[in-house]
């Protein structure tokens, strides 16, 4: 899904996501960001597990 969006549509976005939500809240959406990823990725892995 990402593989066609390459280096300047990534640019693109991260200058979107600077106009729209600003400096302050970029971090806080980051991290909210990283911890969903893992959290999905965690029950991803646990659901593979149970399947074995």
């Amino acid at each position: 899904m990402f593989s066609n969006i390459g280096i300047p549509g990534l640019i693109l976005i991260l200058v979107l996501a600077l106009i729209i939500f600003g400096p302050s809240k970029l971090p806080e959406i980051g991290k909210a960001f990283g911890t969903s990823l893992k959290e999905f990725k965690n029950a991803t892995k646990d659901m593979t597990d149970e399947s074995k």
